[in-house]
């Protein structure tokens, strides 16, 4: 950050009175600019025991498998950004039902939110951000193909909760990730 979304003079980062952090702070107008990470949230849509999956088309990560989601708006609920990304992504209608999974991802300053819910009909396609979609059987799920640790981790956690036909609130960090392209 440079400048001042108020005044338009230049910013300097140091730390408030009051605060503990190096924050951006407006030189002119003393307007402290605070800077929080930014959600992402989504779905594990399944439907008769397989679980629906968007290979990206937009980076990072093109080409690789990913659970609707997407950064939620300001008009709108955790839940109603979820379907929502969902839509948009898989052109899928969803029944949402519990929040199951939150990854921290210090790394790209976000916080990444996803909900169980079911798909009640095998209806979908590729949204504008995704190749294509398709339903997954668990043992056949891309594991190697995941586009980010964030959608691996909640995607064990959901299999393990079917699993145990208890559903809990997961909470975790995800692990540093050196983001490399793939092209197709």
């Amino acid at each position: 950050m440079k400048f001042c979304s108020q005044c338009g003079e230049s910013v300097i980062q140091t730390i408030p009175e009051g605060d503990n952090r190096l924050r951006y702070v407006c030189k002119h107008c003393n307007t402290v600019h605070y800077r929080n990470p930014r959600m992402v949230v989504g779905c594990i849509p399944e439907h008769q025991g397989a679980i629906l999956l968007c290979k990206r088309a937009i980076a990072p990560r093109i080409g690789y498998w990913t659970v609707p989601a997407g950064f939620m708006e300001l008009d709108e609920t955790l839940g109603e950004a979820a379907v929502r990304e969902t839509f948009e992504e898989a052109e899928a209608t969803v029944e949402l039902g519990e929040l199951i999974t939150v990854v921290d991802v210090q790394q790209a300053g976000q916080v990444h939110i996803f909900f169980e819910s079911k798909l009640p009909v095998a209806k979908f396609g590729a949204g504008a951000e995704s190749l294509e979609t398709k339903l997954f059987l668990p043992e056949e799920l891309p594991w190697n193909d995941i586009a980010f640790p964030s959608v691996r981790i909640a995607l064990e956690h959901f299999l393990s909760c079917r699993k145990s036909g208890q559903w809990r609130l997961h909470l975790t960090a995800a692990p540093h990730m050196d983001f490399k392209h793939r092209s197709s």
